[in-house]
């Protein structure tokens, strides 16, 4: 399975991690954003499969940003570099598929959260 992703996170160095940690667990990363606003606008345009989506935006709070990005029809797995019981029961309310700490971040903790 070959999933679609865009990555929406403001520091310039994970992303460029992250899109080379997931194109070599085979998934194909299509797009990427530093703002809540470029990602919207991103996965509009490029219909990804799903956004890997940071908690803290310098223009949006993430947990605010999945209605939007399910809008696109992409699933939505946030991350930061918090572990997700600092936010409490935000990451479920919030809609999202699930949360994944940076630090943790792999392609099989993406593939658990989306079965």
């Amino acid at each position: 399975m070959c999933l679609r992703v865009v990555i929406v996170d403001d520091h310039a160095r994970f992303r460029a991690q992250a899109t080379e940690l997931l194109r070599l667990e085979r998934f194909a990363v299509v797009g990427d954003a530093d703002t809540g606003r470029g990602g919207i606008e991103v996965s509009r345009r490029l219909a990804p499969d799903l956004v890997l989506l940071d908690v803290g935006l310098p223009d949006a709070s993430g947990f605010d940003l999945v209605p939007a990005m399910h809008a696109t029809g992409a699933a939505v797995v946030l991350t930061s570099s918090r572990a997700s019981r600092d936010y409490g029961h935000r990451v479920e309310e919030s809609g999202a598929e699930g949360f994944i700490s940076k630090a943790e971040l792999t392609g099989e903790a993406i593939r658990s959260l989306l079965r």
